[in-house]
């Protein structure tokens, strides 16, 4: 069942969907906490480059979700919503692209360049449709496609190295289709915790353990490309 969340006033400015925002912030709390774990590693390796893009992207996106596509959506209109839309669908891009490099050792190098071609084309394709068409299903589906891709090379790797940073990684991937479930189906408690609240909660714990797996990974990288 769907619930709609009320609005709250605070000093005077009305906020709306102000769970679902804290939600969100959530979700941006665990990406920026991951960001500045992840950083203070000592290494220096395209993958861990690519992670700390994944994470402080991921937490801007969800910050400005929170706060322009749920607190103050009532003062803005649709389109103040897109940088949020084109920074998530960018954290999807490069996580995909860390995993394709995790498992570029393990295929044909010919293979692991059209993936890495592949993964800028599907980027820029998502993007044009969601802004021509403003609609956020295109974000989704691009969320979609890119956690399946993501799922596949760390299953991949996880088979050819049994790599706990791997198994980690498609931990994360289950959360994140656990919420996206929620969100489709629209599973809700109440009003104060609609399937939106939800899947954020478990988009939190999907960022976590991206978070633990990438610690794995990159605690093991070499220094280099």
């Amino acid at each position: 069942m769907e619930f709609q969340q009320p609005m709250i006033e605070v000093w005077g400015i009305w906020i709306h969907e102000p769970m679902m925002t804290m939600t969100d912030l959530l979700v941006s709390t665990v990406c920026f906490f991951a960001w500045f774990q992840l950083k203070n590693l000592p290494k220096n390796h395209l993958i861990k480059r690519l992670l700390l893009i994944y994470f402080l992207s991921m937490g801007t996106a969800t910050a400005v979700g929170g706060l322009v596509g749920h607190a103050f959506i009532e003062y803005l209109n649709l389109y103040y919503k897109l940088p949020g839309w084109f920074t998530s669908m960018l954290s999807i891009m490069v996580l995909e692209r860390a995993c394709i490099e995790l498992a570029r050792q393990y295929i044909n190098p010919a293979l692991g360049k059209f993936f890495a071609r592949l993964n800028i084309i599907e980027l820029l394709i998502f993007m044009y449709l969601s802004f021509s068409t403003l609609n956020f299903f295109f974000v989704e589906l691009h969320s979609a496609y890119g956690l399946a891709v993501v799922f596949g090379f760390s299953l991949f790797v996880y088979k050819k190295t049994n790599h706990i940073g791997c198994k980690l990684f498609l931990y994360a991937v289950g959360f994140s289709f656990i919420a996206g479930a929620f969100y489709m189906f629209k599973i809700g408690i109440g009003p104060w915790f609609t399937h939106t609240d939800i899947a954020h909660v478990f988009m939190a714990l999907s960022a976590w353990y991206f978070y633990l797996g990438g610690r794995a990974i990159v605690s093991e990288l070499e220094e280099g490309r």
